[in-house]
């Protein structure tokens, strides 16, 4: 069996000594094994406080100040970097909650207001009824009130 990546080749490379095909087998190898992943770092409380007030001021860190913050805080140049990714990424996160925030707010205060409009229009409808107008006077009265 020819496949395309064979073709024109008088020889698969992916032919065992039987003629058979190994394309399966291809898939079937183990990978091999990965380069060990660095554990997490854990910061301690004074590393995060120096990094938070330096984030304050300055989000990006150019190479001096990212090799001066690193040596001061005895941590490595790619933690720092890391350490500032990872903080610009939750400042993004968190602006961006609190815009929905208040955007659910203007929601939450226009439906309050519309809802107090009804209360207030319902009261007047109750004390116009109540000197005496008819229920359809007492309609009308609020009907042009909210115009």
């Amino acid at each position: 069996m020819v496949t395309a990546h064979c073709a024109g080749v008088s020889v698969c490379p992916s032919t065992n000594v039987d003629g058979q095909s190994n394309h399966l087998n291809l898939f079937n190898s183990r990978p091999q094994p990965k380069k060990k992943r660095k554990s997490r770092t854990a910061f301690t409380n004074h590393q995060i406080f120096e990094l938070e007030k330096r984030f304050l001021y300055q989000k990006y860190l150019s190479p001096a100040d990212r090799d001066e913050i690193a040596s001061s805080l005895g941590l490595s140049n790619a933690q720092v970097i890391t350490w500032f990714q990872n903080r610009r990424a939750k400042l993004k996160r968190d602006m961006e909650e609190l815009k929905k925030d208040v955007e659910s707010a203007k929601v939450l205060s226009a439906h309050k207001s519309f809802l107090e409009n009804v209360t207030d229009l319902g009261i007047l409808k109750k004390k116009a009824m109540s000197i005496g107008a008819s229920e359809e006077a007492a309609t009308n009265l609020v009907v042009n009130a909210s115009k």
